[in-house]
């Protein structure tokens, strides 16, 4: 004999099988959902994508990113220490200039204590010229910040005599935004500083 109570019991177990059947389908979907994602994410990790000069999309591997990114950060430091340190008379303001756009405030404390020192106005006194002559850097970059070692071999000539010195910098490299001509390599020293200064005997050199 069919009561309203079966009836109800039969709709609430319908139900309870819908419910249940909705809760296998969400974990299903969400179990599926984080399975894509991670291969996705993986894909991603092993490809960016950048657009030629014809507007084709290809695909660019990070270990390729990795060597484009040394080879800018070598880039930038040899653009920051070549203006930073290769001043005469005329060229020292403009120089500062662009080479305080490629770092940050620790790169202006060191301008600002040479310029306490009187290095610039020894530099218009006696018409000094500095001439940067080589620069050897290493950078790190597995992790952001990059660190990075420059030896930088500077030679200063004071009328006929020539003094050659190595200077070791050393610092840290963070990502900017591109802004050119001001800093075209989207790089920014930071924590810069002086090491040592040494004066290369060997490379001294006297003009008659």
């Amino acid at each position: 004999m069919k009561t309203p109570y079966n009836h109800i019991q039969k709709l609430l177990r319908l139900n309870r099988w819908v419910v249940v059947s909705v809760v296998i389908c969400s974990g299903m979907v969400s179990a599926l959902s984080i399975v894509l994602m991670a291969r996705m994410h993986r894909e991603t990790l092993d490809h960016a994508f950048v657009v030629n000069g014809e507007g084709e999309i290809i695909p660019l591997r990070w270990a390729e990113q990795r060597e484009q990114l040394e080879v800018e950060a070598l880039a930038h430091l040899e653009l920051f220490h070549r203006m930073f340190y290769g001043v005469d008379a005329d060229s020292y303001k403009r120089n500062m200039e662009r080479a305080l756009w490629l770092g940050n405030a620790s790169v202006a404390n060191v301008f600002q204590q040479k310029k306490a020192d009187g290095f610039y106005n020894r530099l218009l006194q006696y018409a000094l010229v500095q001439k940067v002559v080589r620069i050897n850097s290493t950078v790190k970059v597995g992790q952001e910040p990059y660190r990075f070692e420059t030896r930088t071999m500077i030679r200063i000539h004071r009328g006929a005599v020539t003094d050659t010195y190595e200077l070791i910098t050393t610092g840290q490299l963070i990502h900017v935004e591109r802004s050119f001509p001001n800093n075209p390599h989207g790089l920014l020293v930071t924590d810069f500083f002086e090491n040592t200064l040494q004066k290369l005997e060997s490379y001294e050199t006297t003009e008659e």
